[in-house]
């Protein structure tokens, strides 16, 4: 049975390297906004670069908001990357509170970056993806990818999940040690592009649909 594997299109974010990347691992993902293809998939991804209100407020005004959480409760796995990934907390001081999904604990600030600091924002590089703990990424996106891999940041502001236990990976840059994975139950979240981190982002996205029940 072939894997119905959809990428959330809101108006926001790069779609086409996403599906690219999956069309490169050998399965064609279906770009939509339809609310009863979403609920049907078998795994969704939500991608997204940019402002997290204008995000939130294309969900909000498509409908999408509920569907995401309908999507969710069936329990089939759930992706979402850069913005895509700080929508699923709570809210984000991005340009003032703006709510998101709430689907994990926690809120999106700015990295903390000192004014004198060689590192400059945006984050735009290859940074390292750090396991918190022995063993977390067993079964999970990062299911065997080699510690300290090298993934494709572009981002000014950070998850901080309220409980550690849903930090998946952390990265440092400029001295902060920042959340960089996401996990709760069926959902996942990278602050990184996998579409865009070569072999190791599509053994990510591979460990992804593999998932799927």
């Amino acid at each position: 049975m072939s894997k119905k594997i959809v990428i959330i299109d809101y108006g926001i974010g790069n779609v086409k390297s996403m599906y690219n990347a999956f069309y490169n691992i050998g399965f064609k993902p279906e770009l939509t906004s339809d609310k009863q293809t979403i609920l049907n998939a078998d795994a969704v991804v939500l991608p997204g670069v940019g402002a997290f209100n204008k995000g939130m407020e294309n969900l909000n005004e498509s409908g999408l908001f509920q569907i995401i959480h309908d999507f969710i409760k069936k329990g089939n796995p759930f992706l979402g990357v850069c913005l895509g990934m700080q929508m699923l907390l709570e809210e984000s001081e991005e340009f003032g509170l703006t709510p998101g999904l709430g689907l994990i604990k926690g809120k999106v600030v700015k990295l903390p970056i000192l004014p004198n600091s060689v590192e400059k924002l945006p984050h735009v590089s290859w940074n390292e993806l750090r396991e918190p703990t022995g063993g977390r990424w067993n079964g999970t996106i990062l299911n065997k990818v080699p510690i300290n891999t090298d993934a494709y940041f572009v981002h000014t502001f950070v998850a901080v999940p309220k409980y550690e236990e849903n930090i998946l990976a952390t990265t440092d840059y400029a001295g902060i040690n920042f959340c960089s994975a996401i996990h709760y139950e069926n959902i996942y979240g990278t602050q990184f592009h996998p579409e865009k981190s070569s072999q190791s982002g599509l053994s990510i996205l591979t460990n992804f649909v593999n998932l799927i029940k």
